[in-house]
């Protein structure tokens, strides 16, 4: 069995998820603009499941909505 740690470590140093850059919806695209505005009404409402949802579905525009 090993000893438990007797000593003061360090914390760990995470990535802060609120800073990554979101795909932009692409300018005149319909589908684009709603998934934009689904994302910022998750976002509004603590869903963040969604807001990923939709930055994945604008981020792969040129494959389809």
């Amino acid at each position: 069995m090993t000893e438990p740690t007797r000593y003061s470590t360090p914390p760990i140093d995470l990535p802060d998820p609120t800073r990554v850059v979101e795909p932009t919806p692409v300018p005149g695209c319909k589908g684009c603009a709603e998934l934009a505005k689904v994302r910022d009404w998750a976002r509004a409402g603590g869903d963040m499941t969604t807001v990923s949802d939709c930055n994945v579905r604008i981020a792969r525009h040129p494959e389809g909505h």
